[in-house]
């Protein structure tokens, strides 16, 4: 893809971006090119601007492993090793590695980021579809992806965690802000945020801790306390071997979701103790 001086201009980009353009167009205008320019050039930023203008190719990078400052590549980067960048490695497409992926700033992708290790960003992790990690997930400010994302062992955010689709660990999840997903959340070990919610149902195999509302659009379930510092809200039943706790003055909401002449089956309200402010669903002693 050729980028001509017209075309770049009607993308409106900032004055010191289009004079660097200008300077540096008589190497070819090439997109990846242009791509690979801006890295070097010490202008990431301005890479990233131009990928979210004129979109992915169909362009494949193999490699057979990166370490660098950044890496900005229109289309698929595939390393059959590890990735180590300074600073942003980011792709128009998906990302596919057969070791270990660690960014200082941002790990980015269009579509999928598949990754044969563990996965460590100092920044961001952002992905328009999938994100599978073998070992680990660890991000320092928040992970959003468009799909689902599964890792072998823990999945940790310095903030929010975002998943349009599942969201499931070998280990614990816990992230410093919300975690939103919205199909199955799956911990098994601790699940742990500033709210948790899941439109369809919650799991884990330990406890579920949130300092906000817990909310599940089926079922919640776990083999330690459910404990919310406000409700608890489920389309179905509540589940535990321990304790289901809420913060003061707030209940706990089961059955939302079926009859209420279904509770007994479909809403039960399981732990070993009744829970106090029990608004709705079949209470059942575990």
């Amino acid at each position: 893809m050729e980028l001509t001086q017209n075309f770049v201009k009607a993308k409106r980009p900032c004055a010191d971006g289009y004079k660097w353009f200008l300077r540096n167009r008589h190497d070819g205008s090439d997109y990846q090119r242009l791509l690979d320019a801006l890295v070097d050039a010490g202008r990431v930023g301005d890479a990233c601007w131009l990928l979210d203008q004129f979109g992915p190719t169909d362009a494949v990078l193999t490699l057979d492993a990166l370490n660098a400052g950044a890496l900005v590549f229109a289309g698929t980067l595939v390393v059959r090793g590890a990735i180590d960048v300074d600073s942003v490695v980011r792709a128009g497409r998906t990302i596919r590695v057969g070791g270990g992926i660690r960014a200082g700033t941002a790990i980015i992708a269009g579509e999928d980021i598949d990754c044969a290790g563990n996965l460590y960003s100092g920044g961001a992790i952002e992905a328009g579809g999938d994100i599978k990690a073998a070992w680990g997930i660890d991000v320092a400010t928040f992970l959003d992806a468009k799909g689902s994302v599964r890792a072998g062992w823990d999945i940790s955010a310095g903030e929010h965690i975002h998943v349009g689709r599942n969201l499931r660990a070998g280990d614990s999840i816990a992230a410093q802000h919300a975690i939103r997903c919205g199909g199955t959340l799956k911990a098994d070990g601790d699940l742990q945020g500033h709210g948790i919610s899941a439109g369809q149902g919650i799991e884990a195999g330990g406890a579920i801790r949130s300092s906000h509302h817990i909310e599940a659009g089926w079922g919640i379930k776990a083999t330690g306390s459910i404990v919310a510092e406000s409700a608890i809200k489920a389309g179905e039943g509540v589940q535990t071997d321990e304790d289901i706790v809420t913060g003061p003055g707030y209940g706990i909401h089961a059955g939302l979701n079926v009859r209420i002449d279904i509770w007994d089956v479909s809403a039960r309200i399981v732990a070993r103790r009744k829970p106090e402010n029990l608004v709705s669903g079949a209470w059942q002693s575990g």
